[in-house]
């Protein structure tokens, strides 16, 4: 009885993982990069994923994939100070 049920609870959890797999609509390539400008209010609800921070001594973009209250995915694109820079 309690292998049937592992078996049970074992084949739920496969169809939950799967559920959650990205489909190639959610991934961020097929979505239109937005811009950030200063001012803007986006509305995100939850942060799925950021690129790294080059590796320079300047400004870089880097992007962030979200979510808003409504559920759609977005990528918004932005600047960051480099981590190449040192005080030595």
């Amino acid at each position: 009885m309690k292998a049937l049920a592992l078996l049970a609870l074992a084949g739920v959890s496969c169809m939950v993982a799967a559920d959650e797999l990205p489909t190639p609509a959610d991934h961020p390539k097929s979505l239109e990069v937005e811009h950030y400008a200063y001012g803007m209010h986006p509305d995100i609800a939850r942060v799925l994923k950021t690129s790294a921070v080059p590796n320079v001594c300047q400004s870089a973009p880097v992007q962030m994939t979200y979510e808003d209250h409504q559920g759609q995915r977005h990528v918004m694109e932005y600047l960051v100070m480099g981590s190449g820079c040192s005080n030595g």
